[in-house]
């Protein structure tokens, strides 16, 4: 594999992503990874580094990246694939109709709610299929908050994604590799090293929840630059017994 471009980016990401992995022992000798590939900057980033790493570290895994189009016009499963075989591994891709079935009449959910559930499902029916134990996504340490208020906001609850999950009965464990990785490393990093720029067609891309308070949260980030990680910390800094 030729060697990055921004070395210094590098060494900033491989360090985020290395704690991750070892304070939550995400990955051990024998694993077979699905990896959500959905072609954003984060997923791709994620494949590459942990393609990157498997040439270099003690412990052996497999990796098995999975691309579910929602089905509409203008998707991009061939440049992942693309992207794929430059990294040396085949990206399975799926044409379904998820994403023009959650904006649809028949659907009384939230579309992108709906469309993310029935795009996650499929992934975990693939990775049985392919004898995987662990899936993995490129969630990083600002969707983590922005999840946290999310859920504050408009689910009544205070919790958030977690690094590594079990499901299913021990079955799958899901991990998060980026999930110390702040989006403007990742987003620096993929620029640097020339990966795509897929644009998303989902017709709701740029005008979901979670944009508005991406949003708010940019605007509360620009008066302190501490407001960031003082958040994140707080999210494992809980003090039950001052809570209703």
């Amino acid at each position: 594999m030729a060697r990055p471009r921004g070395s210094s980016l590098f060494k900033s990401l491989n360090r985020s992503v290395g704690k991750a992995l070892h304070r939550y022992d995400m990955i051990e000798d024998g694993d077979r990874i699905a990896v959500g590939l959905s072609g954003g900057k984060d997923s791709l980033t994620l494949l590459w580094i942990l393609n990157e790493r498997q040439k270099r570290v003690p412990v052996k895994y497999e990796l098995f990246p999975i691309h579910i189009d929602p089905g509409f016009e203008g998707g991009f499963s061939e440049e992942l694939k693309a992207f794929g075989e430059g990294l040396g591994v085949e990206v399975r891709a799926e044409l379904t109709d998820y994403g023009p079935y959650a904006h649809s009449d028949e659907n009384r959910e939230n579309p992108c709610f709906l469309c993310a559930r029935l795009r996650r499902k499929r992934i975990f029916e693939i990775a049985d299929q392919l004898g995987c134990n662990k899936v993995a996504l490129g969630h990083h340490k600002d969707d983590i908050i922005e999840t946290f208020f999310i859920n504050v906001c408009y689910a009544g609850e205070i919790s958030t994604m977690i690094p590594s999950q079990s499901f299913f009965g021990g079955r799958f464990i899901m991990i998060r590799p980026l999930a110390f990785t702040g989006e403007d490393l990742i987003r620096r990093f993929a620029k640097a090293n020339g990966f795509p720029e897929l644009k998303n067609p989902c017709p709701s891309s740029g005008t979901s929840k979670r944009s508005e308070i991406k949003s708010m949260l940019d605007s509360l980030y620009r008066t302190n630059r501490k407001i960031r990680g003082n958040i994140f910390r707080a999210l494992s800094h809980a003090k039950p017994e001052y809570l209703l």
